[in-house]
């Protein structure tokens, strides 16, 4: 029976230069950032926005992704490590109990907390250059779950974030973990967060549907957080604390998401509504 699952037994690194490790997680990475910016190009000049504005865009939101989601894996995931391991919040290290230090990269990040960096980052982004801040989100919003995308790809390539063992006839076993068919989660969240790019870049494209600033941003925000909720189900928790708890971190940190992605939504067909009775 096991021959009829996937055996997956990647090694995360591409290679290793004088103890410094290219990893698929990084690449995939880099490279969901970089393919949604050349998108973004092309939004830019469709909205008639400058070219430096575009420019700027990827510096402020791959400061904004990476800050935010290594702080909030650090303090919603595991507060009481680094809470006593200051330095490694910040550097790609491990300190061990005799004081080497070792350089591991950044493998821990959580996209709760990314989507909050990027939030705040784009905040200061609209006002140096300029640009409706629910406008630039709405723009972000596009191209958001194709980066989503790369990075479940990347959790696949690490053989972390797995899923609960199961039967189903497409289980991958996660040969670095253990010998059991499990479901591939990360599979999953990617092939979902891929399908609701193409839902919102469709949204967009299609000028008929004249819809206000800040309801693509809510679409995506509403959508990607409900299916995370969702796929959380078949996933096996990330930390022991949330053994035992209804719904676990990532579920609990998806809700406000949710909440502001339906209230962002609401108010533009509401304020359209309101504008077509108007007008009649």
């Amino acid at each position: 029976m096991i021959g009829l699952y996937i055996n997956w037994d990647f090694d995360s690194e591409i290679v290793n230069i004088f103890g410094f490790p290219l990893k698929y997680y990084g690449l995939l990475f880099g490279g969901g950032l970089l393919l949604s910016t050349y998108i973004l190009k092309g939004i830019y000049k469709r909205e008639n926005l400058k070219d430096n504005a575009h420019e700027a865009l990827f510096i402020y939101g791959i400061i904004g992704i990476f800050v935010g989601a290594r702080l909030g894996h650090c303090l919603f995931y595991d507060f009481e490590y680094y809470s006593k391991n200051i330095l490694e919040m910040f550097l790609p290290i491990k300190i061990n109990q005799v004081g080497e230090i070792k350089f591991i990269g950044y493998s821990g990040l959580a996209s709760h907390g990314g989507t909050i960096g990027l939030i705040i980052s784009l905040f200061l982004y609209s006002k140096k250059y300029e640009i409706k801040y629910l406008k630039i989100l709405d723009l972000i919003a596009i191209v958001a779950p194709l980066g989503a995308t790369f990075i479940r790809l990347a959790n696949l390539m690490n053989s972390e974030m797995i899923g609960n063992p199961t039967t189903m006839p497409w289980a991958f076993i996660f040969r670095k973990v253990d010998n059991l068919p499990r479901h591939p989660a990360q599979l999953y969240e990617a092939i979902a967060y891929f399908i609701i790019f193409i839902i919102i870049f469709t949204v967009y494209k299609t000028k008929n549907i004249k819809l206000g600033n800040g309801f693509m941003f809510g679409l995506a925000i509403t959508l990607i957080f409900t299916m995370r909720i969702l796929i959380e189900y078949v996933k096996v928790n990330q930390v022991e604390f949330e053994e035992g708890m209804k719904l676990n971190m990532g579920q609990i940190l998806s809700i406000p998401f949710i909440i502001f992605g339906i209230y962002f939504m609401g108010k533009n067909l509401i304020k359209k509504e309101t504008e077509q009775k108007t007008s009649h």
